[in-house]
């Protein structure tokens, strides 16, 4: 069985972007990247929502060969090419084009939980997901979210978007929290309580 693992920064105030979808307003640091690459080393599969696609696919790809680039921003580009995709999306597959086409399976919405609830009874490494907090959000309520990997910023935004929308109730377990030397920001592990 497959572990779904959510792995989101959110500011101290509970927003997953700042006004006016601004993710730069975030409390933003190295370490993040280096959670990130982690996260995404230990992964077997890479789920995305459409929006997160678009902006991964747009931005990641050139990374690998940016002299100007950062080594962890490299490293996870190269890793984003090669790790399978799964991108819930309801644009058909044969309309989508891009540098990850060949590492990518597209899913319609009305046929996701059912392909993700599949995908988990598999074998092999955690499904991770990014971004795509209405997606996350679907899935938790679902129930098929098994672990928040909360990367907590050391910012407060005083407004923006609710990294959870309201609308769903969970029990979480704390698994363990760590600092990073240079990095004001916290990260918290947390088991989804399955309900009944």
């Amino acid at each position: 069985m497959r572990k779904l693992i959510v792995t989101i920064l959110m500011s101290l105030d509970g927003h997953y972007e700042g006004p006016g979808g601004n993710f730069m307003a975030m409390p933003l640091d190295n370490e993040f990247d280096t959670h990130n690459h982690a996260e995404l080393a230990e992964a077997g599969t890479l789920l995305l929502g459409a929006r997160t696609f678009q902006l991964f696919q747009g931005f990641w790809p050139r990374m690998a060969g940016d002299p100007a680039a950062t080594e962890v921003h490299r490293a996870i580009s190269r890793r984003n090419g090669e790790i399978e995709k799964v991108v819930v999306s309801d644009t058909p597959a044969e309309e989508q084009d891009g540098p990850y086409r060949d590492t990518t399976t597209f899913v319609r919405r009305a046929d996701a939980h059912e392909y993700i609830a599949g995908l988990k009874r598999g074998e092999g490494a955690p499904i991770l997901m990014f971004g795509s907090r209405v997606l996350w959000n679907d899935l938790l309520a679902a129930g098929l979210v098994d672990e928040f990997h909360i990367v907590l910023g050391a910012g407060v935004l005083g407004g923006g978007t609710p990294a959870f929308d309201g609308k769903t109730t969970a029990r979480l377990r704390l698994l363990g929290s760590e600092t990073h030397e240079g990095s004001e920001n916290i990260v918290l592990r947390y088991a989804v309580e399955k309900q009944g």
